[in-house]
């Protein structure tokens, strides 16, 4: 091989190879945080039902026994809702005895976690003001922790959700009064932004924020053709066009064939 060839040569799988270090290096190690987890529910996760962020029959949404609420901090006034956690037991700052090391259980966010500030926060209080804590669904919580531990150290981190089929819309409320929730939310899991359009519009209205994951508009759009614009809290949209059809009624639920990624 000629000499100005191989050094050519040479130069460019160094160039390669340095680029790939620098891509490499530019994603970042997932951080684990860290929090205490406690349990609710029941065995079968029965008292988990409804819930503060309105997801009312989680079995039913295929949210299942995999939930937990969440303390204020996390919780964000109901901008976490949909979101998931993957959680495992910190064995590290946890008694080996009500510990599961090495196991982790991903789980949605679906409920708050009120704080009790008749108790101190490391006594009872434990979703109060500032902590990060997860009272799971007990299902949930024995996949990571011994029963009569009641409480456990816990790291967690965030993570896409996976769902199967596409999202799901519910309608609620009254004429002028519309509340419409999204279920079955992939990838982020919450809701940043929505807007709603009538079939008899052109135009865009924006929606906020009512409670937990339900979003308001006013207006009389009882039975007409409705389409959404919706953002995800990491910065996706999808308009899911005349996703309810004319005549629809307050209650029902439509399913979609798009989903977030």
């Amino acid at each position: 091989m000629e000499p100005a060839r191989a050094r050519a040569i040479a130069v460019a799988l160094l160039m390669f190879t340095c680029c790939g270090l620098a891509l490499a290096g530019d994603k970042a190690p997932i951080k684990w945080m860290k929090a205490h987890a406690t349990f609710y529910g029941g065995a079968d996760a029965a008292g988990t039902m409804g819930g503060a962020c309105g997801y009312d029959n989680l079995y039913a949404e295929g949210y299942g026994t995999r939930t937990a609420a969440l303390s204020s901090v996390l919780f964000n006034d109901g901008t976490s809702c949909g979101q998931c956690y993957k959680i495992a037991c910190d064995r590290k700052r946890a008694d080996p005895a009500f510990c599961k090391p090495g196991v982790t259980v991903t789980v949605t966010a679906t409920n708050l976690c009120p704080p009790n500030d008749a108790l101190p926060n490391d006594n009872g209080g434990w979703c109060n003001l500032p902590r990060e804590h997860f009272d799971m669904a007990q299902p949930a919580w024995q996949k990571i922790g011994v029963y009569e531990g009641g409480i456990i150290p816990v790291m967690y981190q965030r993570v896409p959700c996976v769902r199967k089929g596409g999202v799901r819309f519910r309608i609620v409320g009254h004429d002028y009064f519309n509340l419409v929730i999204l279920m079955n939310v992939a990838a982020a899991g919450s809701i940043k932004s929505m807007d709603i359009k009538s079939s008899d519009s052109n135009d865009w209205l924006p929606m906020s924020r009512n409670w937990g994951a339900y979003w308001q508009c006013g207006g009389y759009l009882t039975g007409k053709i409705l389409s959404f614009r919706v953002t995800d809290t990491d910065g996706q949209t999808i308009v899911f066009n005349k996703i309810m059809p004319v005549g629809w009624k307050f209650g029902q639920t439509f399913a979609s064939k798009l989903q977030f990624k």
